[in-house]
């Protein structure tokens, strides 16, 4: 029964669908991000995960910054002018950074506490700032000073309603092993977050999630105090209408809701995970209960989404390349980094915090695991200060692929570029390969945390270069596995 009801739905999608995506353009961007509820999670614990999606040129460097002390007289400047006092002493944390992109950076600190986000455009356009308002060091504030994604969420709400946020709309993923919610940020001083049920997934596509919103209600939903006060004086909402406050039909940019390559994407993310088949709509529910655990493969999974399956996959190249297609997918050739965070507190952080990450596009790419007591990230992932520029980039992706792993972002890049243009011969053995390299380092992940918690509390230095030692080893060995299939006729 299930069967004949999901091909009806397929049949009824394109149908209903087909002119309204003809008339779409082919997107550049568009990010997407998943939560997992610790009870949704094969660990017991939260799992994040996010695709970065910016149109190139660009780069990704990953770093690991200490912990550091701070004298009582410094302070924290803003990138469009605002100050705020620097506190006593701020967390170590990684971070992934796309030089010269004021939304694009994701952080985890020492305790679990990470933070990503998607564009997702408001309908406000009389916002209210001050000192230029705050975009880009929200982020990293949060990762600084929060033990908690509570006190991450509460943390960002108070510095939106201090200084204004200094764009559209945007939604932010602040996690921890316990928690993970939706920070919903609005143009201005207004704001709403989230949690995600514990044994529900959420999904973010570009456009806000947050429907139904019970204020009372303080373990899920936090919020800035005249959320709804002004939505009234604006006149977009009335409570007279005796409809219960929806924060996305009444904040969210019409446009952006009614994209189809936003709620496709959400849709498609939700249907890998969901028990029953869910219509296609531009209404779909904020998080859903999975049909099984989900653990590190199953979220890849949904990162690596082209739409198979579906009747919406489609391309419009000779090579029959996906990202091609003119409604946006979840895996793009935007797509400059991908990443799922293990938040496990069942061990030593510096071993339970895990952080697999991917370069360019995940069908074409590997995801490498890098725990948390690194004491740094290869120098590899590290190659420039700045963004690129044009000719640079096309240069270095151009070039013939050299097996040369000193500069991963530009080797994956490289494997990527090439692999677009020659999809349809090609990705059948990238998959292999890819699988193979994934399918060692998920087979490996629990002896060798074991092992390393053996070692832990007598030699925690030799347990952590334990794991580090395997991650680089994983690394070249997906070097090694790209320069075969780009060897091969």
């Amino acid at each position: 029964m299930k069967r004949r009801t999901w091909i009806a739905c397929r049949a009824l999608v394109v149908a209903c669908l087909v002119v309204a995506f003809a008339a779409q353009p082919a997107l550049g961007e568009g990010c997407f991000t998943i939560v997992v509820g610790k009870d949704a999670s094969a660990d017991g614990y939260v799992i994040m995960a996010h695709n970065e999606d910016d149109a190139p040129p660009q780069i990704v460097n990953h770093h690991k910054i200490p912990r550091k002390k701070h004298a009582p007289t410094e302070t924290v400047k803003l990138i469009n002018g605002g100050e705020l006092d620097q506190v006593a002493e701020t967390w170590a944390y990684i971070w992934s950074e796309m030089p010269g992109m004021t939304f694009s950076d994701s952080y985890i600190n020492e305790w679990g506490v990470c933070i990503t986000s998607d564009a997702c455009p408001s309908r406000e356009d009389r916002p209210e700032v001050v000192d230029g308002g705050i975009s880009y060091m929200l982020r990293r504030l949060v990762a600084q000073r929060a033990k908690t994604a509570r006190e991450g969420v509460l943390l960002a709400g108070e510095l939106v309603e201090r200084f204004g946020y200094d764009a559209s709309g945007r939604t932010y993923a602040i996690c921890d092993p316990e928690e993970g919610w939706l920070f919903c940020a609005v143009n201005g001083q207004h704001w709403l977050a989230q949690r995600v049920p514990d044994d529900e997934v959420a999904v973010v596509a570009n456009s806000f999630t947050v429907n139904r919103v019970d204020l009372a209600d303080k373990d899920h939903f936090l919020a800035s105090t005249d959320i709804i006060e002004y939505a009234v004086s604006r006149g977009w909402y009335d409570p007279a209408d005796d409809e219960p406050f929806d924060f996305a039909a009444v904040y969210a940019s019409p446009g952006a809701a009614s994209d189809s390559s936003n709620f496709c994407r959400q849709w498609s993310g939700l249907r890998h995970i969901a028990a029953d088949p869910i219509p296609l709509s531009r209404e779909l529910p904020f998080s859903i209960t999975p049909q099984r655990k989900l653990d590190v493969a199953a979220v890849k999974e949904i990162l690596r989404d082209h739409y198979e399956g579906t009747g919406l996959y489609q391309s419009s190249s000779a090579t029959g390349c996906p990202h091609e297609n003119s409604l946006h997918t979840i895996c793009t050739w935007t797509t400059q980094t991908s990443f799922v965070v293990q938040l496990r507190r069942n061990m030593p952080l510096d071993i339970g915090i895990v952080y697999w990450v991917c370069l360019t596009s995940p069908c074409a790419s590997c995801y490498i695991p890098f725990h948390f007591g690194m004491v740094e990230f290869p120098t590899a992932y590290s190659s420039a200060a700045e963004r690129p520029s044009g000719n640079y980039y096309q240069e270095k992706v151009e070039l013939p692929f050299m097996a040369t792993p000193r500069e991963a972002f530009w080797i994956f890049s490289n494997f990527h570029y090439k692999v677009d243009r020659a999809y349809g011969s090609t990705i059948a053995r990238v998959t292999v390969e890819v699988e193979e390299v994934e399918r060692r380092a998920l087979t490996l992940q629990k002896p060798l945390e074991d092992a390393a918690q053996r070692l832990y509390p007598t030699d925690k230095t030799a347990a952590l270069e334990m794991l580090a030692n395997h991650s680089r080893g994983l690394y070249l060995s997906a070097v090694e596995a790209m320069d075969k299939v780009l060897s091969e006729k």
